[in-house]
């Protein structure tokens, strides 16, 4: 059991038949009346964000979510198919649960997936990948007094905002957690 004065960032727990996961709290001391504690939580099923607030003294019961490292082998139109590292199993999830992720991975890389209960619900990508820049505008040489972008296709099929340097066959590295560019990849 956890109590709401105790909640840290990555916090996960059961409330009304889900799962959340803490993304931000605050601790609320107020001159006048009880404190209590405010929060913003993720729907870790749905992804659905919410702020609520709560007494520090309610308890809810601790989720234990599981990680494990997986395979991306392929898709099957809205079905995606990835592979126990450990056991070969073939795992299938839908469209919405990976959506976001996929932009970053590219077939047999690994990336980490998520589940409760034994069931899988999410993956998430590497913190950092490296992507080939299939479709851009050309740099124009000595155009570099400005620090403006634009858009390039990586091979994923993600749309992502380059320097201007950056031209197709080029090499990105990427960090997933904000979807930026970060460098060129000799």
């Amino acid at each position: 059991m956890v109590f709401a004065g105790d909640f840290r960032k990555g916090t996960t727990f059961e409330m009304d038949g889900a799962v959340y996961s803490v993304i931000d709290f605050l601790h609320v001391k107020p001159g006048k009346g009880s404190p209590f504690v405010r929060a913003k939580l993720k729907n870790v099923m749905t992804g659905q964000v919410k702020e609520t607030t709560f007494n520090p003294s309610d308890k809810f019961p601790i989720a234990v979510i599981e990680k494990k490292e997986m395979t991306y082998l392929y898709n099957d139109g809205a079905i995606y198919y990835f592979m126990d590292n450990e056991t070969y199993d073939q795992i299938p999830l839908n469209k919405d649960s990976v959506e976001d992720a996929l932009n970053y991975v590219k077939e047999n890389e690994i990336c980490t997936m998520y589940f409760y209960k034994g069931n899988p619900f999410s993956i998430y990508p590497p913190t950092f990948v490296e992507l080939e820049v299939i479709d851009c505008e050309p740099g124009v040489q000595g155009d570099t007094a400005k620090s403006s972008s634009k858009p390039a296709k990586l091979e994923t099929g993600y749309v992502l905002n380059v320097p201007l340097f950056i031209n197709v066959g080029d090499k990105v590295r990427i960090d997933t957690r904000d979807g930026s560019y970060m460098e060129r990849v000799k």
